[in-house]
Order: C-alpha cells, then sequence, then structure tokens
C-alpha cells in the first residue's frame, strides 16, 4: 500500500483501481454462475439491460463497501466480523428467499431498512418484472449507497486513515 501511496496517482484513482478489480472479479463469477445455471433451468431475463446495469452497479457498491471495511480494520479477525454478523443476516433477511408481502406489516416496515431489500428487489425486477416497490427506490437506493461508500473510503484513504502513521 505504501508504494501506491507515493505513487503520482490521486486518491479516486487508487480507489478505482482496487474496487474496479474486486467489481471485476465479482462481475465474471456471476456470469459463470448464471451460464452454468442456464444449463440447469430455463431462465428469462425480462430487462436484460437494466440486469446488467443493476450487477455493475451492486458489484461496484459491493467492493467498495469491503474496501471500507478492509480500511477500517486491523487484523483478519475485525474484518470478518462485518460480512459475518451484519452483511449474511441482512441478505436472509431481505426477502431474497420470501417476497415481502408475506410478512408482518410491523416486519415489512422494520424490512425497508435493510439496503440488501433494494438490491434483491431490483434484480427481482430485471429478471421476472415483479417487485415489492418501484424499480426507481431500488436503483436510487443503490445509487445513494455507492455514493455514500465512494466518499467514505475516498476521505479515509486522503486521510490515510490507519495507513500513515
Amino acid at each position: 500500500m505504501y508504494e501506491i501511496l507515493a505513487a503520482p496517482i490521486s486518491t479516486f484513482e487508487i480507489v478505482l483501481a482496487f474496487v474496479g478489480a474486486g467489481a471485476t472479479k465479482t462481475l465474471l463469477v456471476g456470469v459463470v454462475i448464471f451460464i452454468t445455471a442456464t444449463f440447469f433451468v430455463e431462465v428469462q431475463v425480462m430487462y436484460p439491460l437494466l440486469m446488467i446495469f443493476l450487477l455493475v452497479l451492486v458489484a461496484f457498491t459491493f467492493a467498495l463497501f469491503g474496501f471500507l471495511i478492509g480500511l477500517m480494520s486491523s487484523n483478519f479477525e475485525q474484518m470478518s466480523i462485518i460480512p459475518t454478523l451484519v452483511v449474511t443476516p441482512m441478505v436472509f433477511l431481505g426477502g431474497s428467499l420470501y417476497s415481502l408481502d408475506m410478512l408482518p406489516e410491523f416486519w415489512q416496515t422494520v424490512t425497508y431498512f435493510n439496503p440488501v431489500v433494494y438490491l434483491i428487489n431490483g434484480l427481482r425486477y430485471a429478471f421476472y418484472g415483479v417487485s415489492d416497490f418501484n424499480i426507481w427506490i431500488s436503483i436510487s437506493s443503490m445509487v445513494f449507497f455507492l455514493i455514500i461508500c465512494v466518499t467514505a473510503v475516498s476521505v479515509l484513504l486522503k486521510k490515510g486513515y490507519k495507513i500513515k502513521s
């Protein structure tokens, strides 16, 4: 990391390089899984351009979120706490395995504070044309989360948080 900080490139370019590498790997894995799935089930995508846009958006957002966790962690144990105790429950409670309409009204309201709900419903809409709420809510919330992550990572990296002693 110190060699990269000494290079004559901006903080944004450093973030873009790391996040671009992570997002590219994620997209390649997603494409392989999608192609493999077509051998076993019939897969139809209603809005393929929307699906590609959402996959790229989700890949970059989660790569940024992972980069942010890596910047703020001192060791591997601290880095693994967030995915284990936060992200995994958010995925299972985000409507990935059920529709939000199946929940009681109170739990529906609680679930709307889970950011994973918006990406799952966006992708569900891209594949099937069905969503629990307007697709623009999903897109805008994911773009908002992306902007928050870009800003946080850029500010922390520019200040040298846990990098410069």
